[in-house]
């Protein structure tokens, strides 16, 4: 009977100590969670929605969807951010 808790308690310590020499150090964990991070806020970013504002070649302004092929193009976010935006240089 001493025999098997002797291997029983063996065994768990050995179990133990394996996990905790695998485990990853706490600046693997840090990095790791911080690259996540950016690839989450990238991602949000990326699934905004933009609207492009163009002119065409008679002069008009024109607002679409796709960006103008050939053509200079302003981004516009169709969802704002927080606050009051002052640019002089807007028409």
């Amino acid at each position: 009977m001493r025999l098997a808790w002797a291997v029983t308690l063996g065994l768990a310590a050995g179990g133990a100590l394996a996990w905790w020499l695998s485990r990853d150090p706490p600046e693997v964990i840090e990095a790791r969670q911080a690259r996540a991070e950016q690839a989450a806020a990238a991602n949000a970013e990326e699934a905004r929605p933009v609207l492009y504002r163009w002119r065409d070649a008679a002069g008009n302004l024109q607002v679409t969807d796709q960006p103008p092929a050939g053509r200079a193009y302003e981004k516009v976010d169709m969802s704002p951010r927080e606050g009051i935006e002052i640019d002089g240089r807007r028409r």
